[in-house]
């Protein structure tokens, strides 16, 4: 089984004085500087956390593996571009606008979204596959809290999100490689799902720049890229929303992006997998389908061919 006990603790992790000690010596002050900040209230708020029902039991990555190697085109093209460049980022202020089909639309400050939220946030331990795979302790809170205070219409069926665009400060977005801003979408289940979360967080620490910070979803079934970072405006639609990776190369990369071994992606096969921190030697292991989440999501997608709609 993979679901975790609901009273996970912070020792069930790392524990708070040894996590930061390893920082220290590792990455030394610069390092600390780099993290993301979202401000006072967000971070006393980071201190009301229990752990969540759908964590899993398997030990978390270190925040090492985790935080310098990742994909955010926005500041680069190379793994480790957004942590060498995310320092540039501002992160205080922040504010997410909400609309579409929705009764309560408008521009919400971060801050006031997280007053509405502390006593739901959590630690939640899930298991995130891309080209590799880790366990990450991200802090958050189910999207479907957000979306239920915007108070949506019977006729919305996808949530679109969009990333912040903003080039003079996240300089890939000058390049024409992309269509600027990120965007992605889930369907309206998907969305609501308790599996579905916005972190704020990682450890005990705020969301670092170069991972999403401030507001970043986590949708641990389906492969990273779906899980837009440094989100500015989430939009509730009736017709399928628009996808960067679908947009373009819609014969590799499918709207609902599900962990999939089955379905291979036309240049490589996804039926396995290396876990981050072992190198590019590292053993590869066989991919769970839904990443090992089936038990809780397999039932959206009953009667759906997951070869066609991938």
């Amino acid at each position: 089984m993979y679901r975790h006990k609901t009273d996970l603790k912070y020792s069930d992790i790392t524990p708070r004085n040894a996590f930061l000690n390893r920082r220290q010596v590792i990455a030394g002050a610069a390092g600390l500087a780099a993290a993301g900040s979202i401000g006072g209230a967000a971070q006393a708020k980071l201190m009301a956390k229990k752990g969540s029902p759908y964590s899993t039991s398997e030990d978390a990555n270190s925040f090492e593996d985790v935080t310098p190697y990742n994909n955010f085109y926005e500041f680069g093209t190379g793994k480790p571009d957004p942590a060498k460049h995310a320092h540039k980022l501002t992160t205080d202020p922040w504010s997410v606008e909400i609309g579409g089909l929705v009764n309560n639309p408008g521009n919400y400050a971060l801050e006031d979204i997280l007053k509405e939220v502390t006593l739901e946030e959590r630690i939640y331990r899930f298991r995130c596959v891309e080209a590799w795979a880790m366990v990450v302790p991200w802090v958050g809170f189910q999207l479907s809290d957000l979306i239920a205070r915007a108070d949506p219409m019977g006729s919305a069926r996808y949530v679109a999100f969009e990333t912040l665009h903003r080039p003079d400060e996240m300089h890939g977005q000058k390049s024409k490689s992309f269509p600027w801003p990120y965007v992605e979408g889930l369907r309206m289940d998907e969305a609501m799902h308790p599996l579905t979360i916005l972190a704020t967080g990682i450890y005990d620490e705020e969301l670092p720049k170069q991972n999403g910070a401030p507001l970043r979803l986590v949708v641990p079934w389906k492969y990273g890229f779906k899980s837009i970072k440094s989100i500015v405006k989430i939009t509730l639609t009736e017709k399928e929303p628009p996808a960067t990776w679908n947009l373009i190369q819609p014969g590799e990369y499918g709207f609902y992006s599900n962990v999939n071994p089955e379905v291979d992606h036309p240049r490589w096969s996804q039926a396995s997998h290396r876990p981050i921190g072992g190198g590019l030697f590292a053993k590869r292991v066989p991919t769970l389908k839904f990443n090992g989440y089936g038990e809780e999501v397999a039932s959206l997608y009953a009667g759906m061919d997951l070869h066609k709609l991938y």
